[in-house]
């Protein structure tokens, strides 16, 4: 019996963007497999596979029984080789590499890749264009996915000439749609936002349809992937068009994302009506689920306790029911994870219950061969024994699911289960053990770096809840005794790698591959790090050639936070004045008063402070002594511990800058009258290129950026910084940019990354109020941006404080042999000692982050 198969264009469709479906952040939408087969292809009727072995490989990789998809795969390759039918085989090699990645089969995955590659590239003539197309782009998903993002971008490209010359629109459009996605992970988000608003307008001209539905969803997954507010305009978009041309099936996935969308704004109850719009347009079992599993979460993590108790019970019973499978157990793994964070989960299910659903879940996840699942489902099953106390049972249900995650090398895996025999070895009095158990958990976790976000979807991979307390709770055993040199360095060491997993978590990436202890850099400087631990404020000094120090305060997390939250707030210049001094002079015998009596700064002519959470919302220049403030007895800088650019003399007398502001009132900011003087005067001061107002657009800073050679670049207008990516941003005269837009103009300008930025000034900004992480923003852009110093403020500044200020700066700067941070004290002393502004209010938001020299 022949069978002749029409050529399907959805099925290009769908393996276009699988592979962006599968590296985004929000939880992947599954694409559908369907194969092409050739016209001459013959399937005997006695043949026991139900219709092909593509097909029946297909029906398992959508059901999510990925060890059986590859058994299918396997055998459907050998039977095609048999027949001499090369586009099948190759075709049948491609799809088993698919399933391979799914199950981290790295090395068999890429060895059925290269095989299928080189089927074609030894046959070449006989294949069409939409066959090496669909090939290439599971080849680049496998690249993308083992951290080789150049070669992925250059296959992905390659794919799309072969889409093109095949006349697959759709299947172009997602190839560059994974082009962008490959470009945001080699940090390239300006090109990649470039290419994606290329593909809105593309996508705007095309006629209505499922595909146009199914390619504005993934653009809008991807562009949410980069941090990019338009996603929900994408995403609301994909939503009309299958409303008005009754996609029906389109209708959940995208509804589902959008609601994940509105609950990463901040916005549960946009949120809870996105989903249940989606249960009522399921149109399968699996789809209600996901949609209620969403609004779950959703409600626990809005602690809505009346809400959640009559939606477990109905999730607990559907899952029960559901035939085992890879998206089955992760649904199931996601319901208890999420039930897990609860504090009394006793009062939505009972913990029986919660134990039986987790024992089968782990039986299932066996029966299946999905080793993955059966790790997760035993860490969390763990957890369930862990919060009832069980500690013994917890601890070997723990150890079952590190001693899987380390056959499989998975290092998210490890980092939890590690975690959580560490956590149960320190219950349990057993420092040693539990040492150890932290200790390769942090290894795991510097081992995932940029993934920290994308990684485990399905199980919430929590930066705040699954990554911050493994090295503040490893740092704390560290420190509970007294600490010797080696404990002391290891504490500084993770602190400094805590610094680097947040600015890795801020931007979603990698920021650097390594780091450089910053106290080798200046023999005058000292460094201090402060460690809000939960039951005291730890401070280590480092200074060159020098033994660390510890000092230590006993007070609680709470308290120590109440006070420093007291004294950010008694800054305001309407506030009592005592008060302020009082809390700044508590806050300055924390961090400052133990080193000056055992006379450990005596040579210090800086301090640079690597700060730990709410610390770095404060002004640290502003501490008091009692007579003083702290920056009339040292020059000061703020680092976040990463590498530093090379040292290189600032030669001041060569000084060239951009100066740009806006003064007039602009897109619902207000206006900054004195920015405009501030702006010319600098401009006066040193020899610069002058943006003002209109002239300060997005495209008028790049190109003065690309074309020249600017040792500074001085920005005086409105901006925020903030623990959300989505909310760090310059206002220009025409918009905002991007903290990574910024970043990464900053990085390359005129294609030469080597010459970096000596100096950038952002004088007008704020850090989002009562955000303990907004300071991320500044110092990732600090970071990221390659500049070797930035300047900005941590709260708005009255503009003539910020004109003097910053117009005196310059002067100082420009004399010989003085340093960054001696420029800037020198400043801010003189605003104190010589005009009205002499309240910390107006000059200690001032804060230099970076290379201080």
């Amino acid at each position: 019996m022949i069978f002749s198969i029409k050529h399907n264009r959805w099925f290009y469709l769908c393996l276009s963007i699988i592979s962006l479906c599968l590296t985004v952040t929000i939880t992947p939408v599954k694409a559908s497999i369907q194969i092409k087969t050739t016209p001459t292809f013959k399937v005997s009727l006695s043949n026991p596979e139900p219709i092909n072995g593509l097909e029946q490989g297909r029906n398992l990789y959508q059901s999510g029984r990925y060890a059986e998809a590859v058994i299918a795969w396997q055998k459907s390759a050998k039977n095609y080789h048999t027949q001499g039918d090369r586009t099948n085989e190759a075709l049948s090699l491609s799809y088993l590499s698919l399933a391979q990645q799914e199950l981290n089969q790295w090395e068999a995955a890429r060895q059925s890749i290269e095989e299928s590659v080189k089927i074609l590239q030894t046959t070449k003539p006989t294949f069409d264009a939409i066959v090496w197309a669909q090939i290439l782009n599971t080849q680049a998903n496998l690249e993308l996915r083992t951290s080789k993002a150049e070669t992925a971008l250059a296959i992905w490209q390659q794919a799309q000439k072969y889409y093109e010359q095949a006349g697959d629109n759709m299947g172009s459009l997602g190839s560059q749609i994974n082009q962008a996605q490959a470009l945001q992970t080699l940090g390239f988000y300006r090109r990649s936002k470039q290419q994606l608003e290329m593909l809105t307008q593309k996508l705007a001209v095309m006629p209505d349809s499922e595909i146009k539905v199914s390619g504005l969803r993934s653009l809008g997954l991807a562009l949410h992937a980069i941090g990019d507010s338009k996603s929900q305009e994408v995403l609301e978009q994909s939503l009309a068009i299958a409303n008005k041309i009754n996609a029906k099936t389109q209708l959940n996935s995208i509804l589902v994302v959008l609601g994940k969308v509105a609950s990463d704004s901040q916005d549960p109850e946009a949120a809870l009506n996105y989903f249940e719009d989606a249960q009522t347009t399921a149109t399968n079992a699996n789809e209600l689920l996901q949609a209620r599993l969403a609004a779950f979460k959703l409600l626990v993590d809005y602690d809505k306790i009346e809400y959640i108790t009559s939606l477990a019970s109905q999730l607990q019973q559907q899952l029960l029911t559901l035939p085992p499978s890879h998206s089955s157990l992760y649904a199931t793994i996601n319901f208890v994870a999420t039930l897990n964070r609860l504090e009394k989960v006793e009062q939505v299910l009972p913990i029986p219950e919660l134990s039986n659903l987790m024992s089968v879940t782990v039986k299932s996840a066996q029966q299946i061969q999905d080793a993955r699942a059966q790790a997760y489902a035993l860490h969390q099953w763990g957890q369930i024994y862990h919060r009832t106390n069980q500690l013994t049972k917890a601890k070997e249900l723990a150890q079952r699911s590190l001693n899987i995650a380390r056959q499989l090398q998975a290092d998210d895996i490890i980092a939890q289960s590690a975690w959580q025999v560490g956590r149960l070895y320190k219950q349990q009095g057993d420092r040693p053990e539990a040492i150890k158990a932290y200790t390769e958990a942090i290894k795991s976790l510097k081992a995932l770096r940029g993934d920290m976000v994308a990684v485990n979807p399905d199980v919430q991979f929590s930066f705040r809840e699954s990554v911050e307390p493994v090295y503040r709770e490893l740092v704390s055993l560290l420190l509970d005794e007294n600490p010797t040199q080696p404990t002391l360095m290891q504490a500084r060491e993770l602190i400094e790698s805590l610094q680097i997993a947040e600015l890795d978590n801020f931007f979603r990436e990698a920021c650097l591959d390594k780091a450089q202890q910053i106290d080798n850099v200046d023999p005058t400087a000292t460094i201090i790090y402060p460690i809000i631990l939960s039951d005291r404020l730890a401070v280590i000094l480092s200074q060159a050639g020098q033994p660390l120090r510890y000092y230590v305060t006993h007070k609680s997390q709470t308290e120590i936070e109440q006070t420093l939250d007291r004294f950010l707030i008694s800054l305001n210049p309407v506030s009592d004045f005592q008060e302020q001094t009082r809390l700044s002079q508590q806050i300055y015998d924390w961090l400052i008063r133990p080193a000056e009596q055992e006379q450990a700064l005596k040579n210090t002519k800086t301090l640079v402070f690597v700060l730990d959470g709410k610390l770095r919302n404060i002004p640290i220049a502003a501490l008091f002594d009692g007579q003083q403030y702290l920056i009339e007895k040292y020059a000061m800088a703020l680092s976040p511990g990463l590498q530093l650019m090379a040292v290189k003399s600032f030669q001041q007398t060569k000084i060239k800058a951009i100066v740009a502001g806006i003064s007039e009132s602009r897109n619902g900011f207000s206006a900054l009258p004195a920015v405009e003087l501030e702006v010319k005067q600098i401009a006066q001061t040193l020899p610069s290129s002058m943006l003002l107002n209109q002239n300060f657009t997005n495209q008028s800073l790049a190109d003065r950026i690309k074309s020249g050679r600017a040792d500074i670049v001085h920005l005086a207008t409105h901006g925020q910084f903030s623990s959300r990516l989505e909310d760090t941003f310059l206002l220009t005269w025409n918009g905002q940019v991007n903290v990574k837009e910024l970043s990464e103009l900053l990085k390359n300008r005129s294609g030469d990354s080597s010459q970096a930025i000596e100096l950038l000034v952002l004088s007008a900004c704020d850090t989002a109020a009562g955000d303990d992480r907004a300071v991320l923003g500044l110092a990732g852009l600090a970071i990221k941006s390659g500049a070797r110093s930035t300047i900005a403020t941590l709260w708005p500044v009255k503009d003539k404080a910020a004109e003097i200020l910053m117009t005196r700066f310059y002067d100082y700067l420009r004399q010989p042999k003085i340093t960054k941070a001696e420029a800037l004290r020198q400043a801010q002393i003189n605003l104190i000692r010589q005009t009205d502004f002499l309240n910390p209010f107006f000059w200690s938001a001032f804060v230099l982050v970076g290379n201080w020299l």
